[in-house]
């Protein structure tokens, strides 16, 4: 089974980049974020007609999440994360598919800092951890994945020196990642590419892609019973590249579960 998180930074201007990825790549589910549409606007039709069935969390011009499957229906769970200091933001959906409990998310950017965004970051984050640690109590084979806009290490940043004070970089943030990892998570790509530099996201500025000045900001956590069948993880970056591409590559894991009811 291969899952997968793509921030899309707009699913209907970018949806032939989508839809070229799906076909490519043919993962069995994937956490879509940023949106950038209202419910009445998401793509349900065309994702259907390519062979997923989605279920979606929207929010005109900004944020927004969604979860597609080629494996079953999605059977929604959860919509908005618990705690959620600002409810009003499309960040968080969950969903049943085919026997695994999939969580995804949008965590906020929290720029600048300090000041009130970069306050409903870490509180966003306080909440995520509390939820995160009841999903692990449950003993369910559960994947947390998404945009967590936090680069956990030196290792995930192509120039360390230049991002301490950003909020996606700044300890507060990186200990939350770490305290989230301790509870019991494991950091797929990380765990199968310990030393690697493995970047999701370039920036659209400075020819960051055409240097290879990326980040790693799209993570997926697997609880215990989900990573004892890790089997290989990765970026499609090949994707940044297309025309019109989003600034963040799919990242995804494949996991020794049989997809089921594939089309």
């Amino acid at each position: 089974m291969k899952i997968a998180t793509f921030n899309v930074n707009g699913v209907n201007g970018r949806l032939p980049v989508l839809l070229r990825w799906l076909a490519e790549s043919t993962p069995d589910i994937v956490c879509l974020q940023e949106l950038k549409a209202p419910d009445a606007k998401f793509p349900a039709a065309a994702l259907r007609a390519a062979g997923y069935e989605s279920i979606w969390h929207g929010q005109s011009r900004w944020n927004g999440v969604a979860l597609l499957s080629r494996v079953g229906v999605p059977v929604e769970t959860r919509r908005g994360l618990p705690g959620d200091p600002d409810p009003g933001q499309s960040r968080y959906i969950e969903a049943a598919i085919a026997g695994v409990l999939v969580a995804g998310l949008y965590l906020p950017n929290g720029n600048p800092r300090p000041g009130a965004r970069f306050d409903y970051k870490l509180a966003w984050f306080d909440a995520l951890l509390a939820h995160a640690a009841d999903l692990l109590a449950t003993g369910a084979p559960v994947i947390l994945l998404g945009d967590f806009n936090v680069m956990p290490t030196d290792l995930d940043v192509y120039k360390p020196e230049r991002w301490r004070d950003d909020a996606l970089f700044v300890p507060a943030v990186r200990d939350r990642y770490a305290a989230l990892v301790a509870q019991g998570w494991t950091d797929a790509i990380r765990h199968l590419h310990p030393g690697g530099r493995v970047y999701s996201f370039w920036d659209y500025l400075r020819h960051a892609w055409d240097r290879d000045a990326g980040l790693r900001l799209d993570h997926l956590l697997l609880a215990p019973a989900l990573a004892a069948r890790l089997r290989a993880a990765g970026v499609d970056r090949d994707v940044r590249g297309w025309d019109h591409a989003s600034d963040h590559a799919p990242a995804w894991v494949e996991l020794d579960c049989p997809a089921r009811n594939a089309r």
